[in-house]
């Protein structure tokens, strides 16, 4: 069933002299290591989550799930009919995904797939793209319009009864999500406006309210796209840059670029914690049509960061 969307007011924060652009840290990248693992060269590669000691991702070009273990870098892959924007695990050891075809539910057992739902059925030029759980074991999941088509996309969220209800509308490219350690705080991306969007968020409803622009990749200097997202234990947001071959990280208390990690790959897609301390930054990247580059469409590994994420929330189910 769908539920109901409440309105929310939006506040935008510009380049006023209040706002604070100087990093709150500068990282010393001669400690750090970027390097290609895995063996697959995805053709998109997105919505990297890590789980069960083991990388989870989608090749959503290729149709594909893939589960990616760093040490042995031995890969296991399933293939489907349609295209994947996300996955997340559920309590039950089941996949949950994302793509064309709605939200489903996949076994990787039996290898068999079942339908949730599809809440844009009608419009077949969108599909699902990234899409997390909350700290409460939502699912939440928002959808591109392939044809850029301005306001046609949404963000949803499916609860543990299977109760799906629209959080926003009016987007064009859903993208990435994170919560704030305190659970009070949701971010969001709509790529095309090229910046973050923060909410107050209610654990307990599910409720987002108060939005307001936070971050402007823009007016920061960057010309690429800000795709998927994570957060460390700090409450920092970590983006990769469509377009742009690089992952960047955000302070969400003033707003300002803390530093910028050059990947060896143009397309870069997205980006998870993870290893056995958290404190591998993961990320996927794409192939860029006539831009032939040795790695990409692989998953680069980060090491030597100061820093850690937190434990991938998983789906409930009841």
């Amino acid at each position: 069933m769908m539920d109901g969307m409440s309105k929310i007011p939006r506040l935008t924060l510009n380049s006023s002299p209040s706002i604070n652009k100087t990093p709150t840290f500068i990282m010393d990248q001669s400690t750090l290591t970027i390097k290609a693992i895995g063996n697959r060269h995805s053709l998109w590669g997105e919505g990297p989550i890590w789980w069960n000691d083991s990388l989870y991702y989608v090749d959503i070009e290729g149709k594909a799930i893939i589960r990616l273990n760093p040490d042995t870098e031995e890969e296991t892959i399933w293939e489907f009919p349609e295209r994947i924007g996300c996955i997340v695990p559920c309590n039950n050891g089941k996949l949950l995904y994302a793509g064309d075809n709605g939200i489903s539910i996949f076994d990787p057992k039996t290898q068999k797939s079942s339908q949730i739902t599809d809440p844009e059925s009608h419009l077949p030029d969108n599909r699902f793209n990234d899409g997390k759980c909350d700290p409460c074991g939502r699912f939440w999941g928002g959808t591109i319009s392939l044809k850029k088509i301005k306001g046609s996309a949404s963000l949803y969220c499916l609860d543990a009864q299977q109760n799906l209800g629209k959080k926003l509308e009016g987007l064009t490219n859903s993208n990435g999500l994170a919560w704030s350690q305190n659970k009070k705080r949701f971010f969001h991306i709509d790529t095309p406006n090229r910046n973050i969007q923060a909410y107050a968020y209610n654990k307990d409803t599910s409720e987002i309210t108060q939005a307001e622009t936070i971050i402007d990749t823009e007016a920061l200097g960057f010309d690429s796209s800000p795709d998927g997202m994570t957060i460390d234990h700090k409450d920092n947001l970590w983006v990769a840059f469509c377009h742009g071959g690089c992952v960047a990280s955000f302070d969400t208390k003033n707003g300002s670029l803390l530093q910028t990690i050059k990947i060896p790959a143009i397309e870069t897609t997205s980006c998870t914690f993870g290893g056995r301390a958290l404190n591998r930054l993961f990320v996927t990247t794409g192939i860029k049509k006539d831009y032939p580059e040795t790695h990409a469409g692989k998953i680069f590994v980060i090491d030597g960061l100061p820093i850690k994420g937190t434990s991938a929330h998983t789906y409930t189910l009841v």
